[in-house]
C-alpha cells in the first residue's frame, strides 16, 4: 500500500539571491579577486589579451576554472550551510552503510539495533541478508528523472520498493516535481528529506578537514562515503561499510560494469577517518585488504 500521506521535511536550501550577505575583510579580498579574474577571462575570449596558441590556451583554461573556483567558494561562504545530522535515528548505533559494489556481506553480530543506510538502488544488492526496507537511503537527484542507462536502471529496480528516511541529494527543483518523480516508479517513504550541494559539503569539509568543491566528477566524494560521514557525523557508535570497495567497477543490481569515478578521493576520505581514529570499519575481508581499514567486528568482541 502507498503512503496516503507521506511526512515531509524539508532541509533548509540556500538559492540564488536568497542568502545573508556576511562580507568580512576574507570575503571583500576574495570578491575583488573573483572579479578581477572575471574581467580576464571575458578579456581573452574577445581576443583582447596576449596568450594565443597552445600556451595560451592553456593559460586561458586555468583562468576558467580559477573563475569556477572561486564562484562556487563564493557561493558556499554566503550560503553558510548547515551540517546535516540524524542523531534521531545514529546517535549511540551501531550504522551499516550498504553501497552497491558487486559484493557485500552481512556484518557479524546482526541484530534489531543496527541502522541501515543505503545508497541509491543498493537495498536491492543488499536484499539477500536485508529483509525488511532500510531506515535511511541517500539518493541522487538525477536518479530520479535521468535518462542515462544507470538512473534508468536505478528507477527499475527499485519500483514498488520502500525506505524510511529519504535524502535526496542536490535536487534543484521544486519540491511537488520530486513527489511527482519517486510516485512514477513507486518508490515509498516514511520521511522526505532534501541535502543541498552546500550541506554536502559542508559536512564533508567537517569529517575530513579537506575543502572540496566538487569542481569535477572524478574529485567529489562518492555518496557511499557522504553516508559513511553522515553517520558519523551523527553520533554514530560504530559505521560498518559493506559494499564499498573504491577500488571496484560495476554495480551488483546491473550489468553495465560501470568504473566508479571516485577512487581517489574516497580512498583519502577513508584513509582520514582511520587517522581521525574514528569508528569506521568494513565487513567485507578484500576491502580491508586493499584500504586498510578495519575489518568488523573490533578486535576482542
Amino acid at each position: 500500500m502507498r503512503n496516503s500521506q507521506p511526512a515531509i521535511t524539508l532541509a533548509q536550501r540556500v538559492q540564488d539571491g536568497g542568502c545573508t550577505l556576511r562580507l568580512g575583510p576574507v570575503l571583500v579580498l576574495a570578491t575583488a579577486l573573483y572579479f578581477a579574474i572575471v574581467i580576464i577571462v571575458e578579456s581573452c575570449r574577445s581576443g583582447k589579451a596576449p596568450g594565443r596558441g597552445q600556451q595560451g590556451m592553456s593559460y586561458f583554461e586555468e583562468l576558467i576554472r580559477a573563475k569556477r573556483y572561486w564562484n562556487r567558494w563564493l557561493r558556499y561562504r554566503l550560503a553558510a550551510p548547515h551540517i546535516p545530522k540524524l542523531e534521531g535515528l545514529f546517535l549511540g548505533k551501531t550504522v551499516v552503510v550498504a553501497g552497491s559494489a558487486p559484493f557485500s556481506t552481512k556484518p557479524q553480530g546482526w541484530n534489531d539495533s543496527f541502522r541501515v543506510l543505503t545508497i541509491n538502488a543498493s537495498q536491492v544488492a543488499a536484499q539477500g541478508w536485508l529483509p525488511q526496507a532500510p531506515d535511511v537511503t541517500l539518493m541522487q537527484f538525477n536518479q530520479i528523472e535521468g535518462l542515462n542507462p544507470a538512473a534508468v536502471e536505478v528507477r527499475k529496480v527499485l519500483e514498488h520498493k520502500k525506505t524510511g528516511l529519504l535524502c535526496v541529494l542536490n535536487w534543484r527543483h521544486e519540491l511537488e516535481r520530486l513527489v511527482r518523480g519517486l510516485h512514477a516508479f513507486d518508490y515509498r517513504y516514511d520521511e522526505l528529506r532534501l541535502i543541498s550541494r552546500h550541506e554536502r559539503i559542508a559536512l564533508m569539509h567537517k569529517m575530513t578537514g579537506r575543502l572540496n568543491l566538487e569542481l569535477e566528477g572524478e574529485a567529489k566524494w562518492s555518496n557511499g562515503v557522504v553516508g559513511a560521514a553522515l553517520a558519523l557525523a551523527s553520533g554514530a557508535a560504530n559505521v560498518i561499510l559493506t559494499g564499498i570497495d573504491p577500488l571496484s567497477k560495476g554495480h551488483q543490481y546491473n550489468s553495465l560494469n560501470l568504473f566508479r569515478m571516485h577512487q581517489e578521493t574516497d580512498l583519502q576520505a577513508l584513509q582520514i577517518f582511520s587517522e581521525q581514529r574514528l569508528p569506521i570499519f568494513t565487513a567485507d575481508p578484500h576491502v580491508a585488504q586493499s584500504t586498510k581499514l578495519a575489518l568488523w567486528p573490533p578486535r576482542g568482541t
